[in-house]
């Protein structure tokens, strides 16, 4: 241990922006495993195993998508004026990349798009923590959004009660012009996003409750699929 790069687990928790009971249940249950010299000994962390689990946005997302983990603080957005200050950030940094200087706007919005939803559509319905996750990273040219609302399909049975399954669901979001105040928008906004991506190199994959939608550049056609595992919420990687 002497010659490794290790933390206490006391600044783990500061780097990362959970709690130190956070890190020990996550040590308990193998998701963020620590190092100790004896069993009943302190806990430390590789500084580059801390970096590596933060690089994992998708994942990251996932789990809190899924789970009721705690949600690191550098990812988290209580309300949308949080969400509106990080996409701004995000979009100046891919301004200044010359890979991205003429994405950047249509990647700010079909990620606005997403995450706005999420915050118009569980106003005052979300079944427990308020917000959304969002990350990006730049270096692995994506974008990870993630909420634990109610979802599309609870979302489109408000005007649409006939609707009977998560696949339907998201197929009328990202297809079909839908009626009512306040499903509307939701629903026209995933079809923007559908049409960005026909005409642009951005790709997505999109899930609610079991139904996953894969929408790659170039193309309208819609995959949809059977995720392996059903999340309340929704689940966004755009790629780029």
């Amino acid at each position: 241990m002497e010659n490794e790069d290790l933390v206490t687990i006391g600044d783990a928790a500061e780097i990362l922006g959970v709690s130190i009971m956070t890190l020990r249940r996550w040590d308990e249950s193998g998701r963020l495993k620590a190092i100790r010299n004896k069993p009943s000994g302190d806990r430390y962390y590789r500084r580059k195993d801390l970096e590596i689990f933060k690089d994992d946005l998708f994942k990251l997302a996932q789990e809190w998508a899924v789970t009721e983990t705690e949600l690191p603080k550098d990812f988290y957005c209580q309300d949308s004026s949080v969400f509106l200050a990080r996409i701004t950030k995000m979009t100046a940094l891919m301004m200044q990349n010359q890979d991205t200087e003429y994405l950047f706007s249509l990647l700010g919005s079909v990620a606005g798009e997403i995450g706005n939803n999420s915050y118009d559509h569980n106003l005052g319905k979300w079944p427990d923590v308020h917000g959304i996750f969002f990350g990006f990273d730049l270096n692995k040219r994506q974008i990870v959004l993630a909420d634990r609302g109610v979802g599309i399909l609870e979302t489109l049975k408000r005007v649409r009660p006939e609707l009977k399954d998560h696949k339907r669901a998201v197929e009328v979001a990202f297809t079909e012009i839908v009626s009512g105040r306040e499903p509307e928008a939701r629903g026209n906004g995933l079809k923007y996003v559908r049409n960005v991506i026909s005409k642009n190199p951005i790709n997505l994959v999109f899930q609610t409750g079991d139904a996953k939608v894969n929408l790659h550049s170039g193309s309208r056609d819609l995959n949809i699929e059977t995720a392996q595992q059903s999340i309340r919420g929704c689940l966004a990687l755009i790629t780029y």
